[in-house]
């Protein structure tokens, strides 16, 4: 995974437009280096908060996540045979 460290930040506030559309703050675009196309996931988290998380972002996460589910399996087996 990545060294990024992990930050909250409020960017101020969108408005969901006619079609249910919203704008991501500039700055919240430029610091995840968003582009226009980007594919994002959306999540609720409760009945009250979506999250965005970038697609690219993901799939990176889920790879590394595989990879280190797959060692720790073998880890496990491995004691399992001692």
């Amino acid at each position: 995974m990545n060294n990024h460290k992990h930050t909250e930040k409020f960017f101020g506030s969108t408005t969901v437009g006619e079609r249910g559309q919203v704008v991501i703050p500039s700055e919240a675009r430029e610091q995840m280096g968003l582009k226009q196309g980007e594919k994002l996931l959306v999540f609720s988290m409760g009945e009250d908060m979506v999250v965005l998380a970038k697609l690219s972002h993901l799939e990176k996460f889920a790879t590394n996540l595989a990879s280190r589910l797959r060692s720790i399996r073998d880890i496990l087996g491995q004691s399992k045979g001692k």
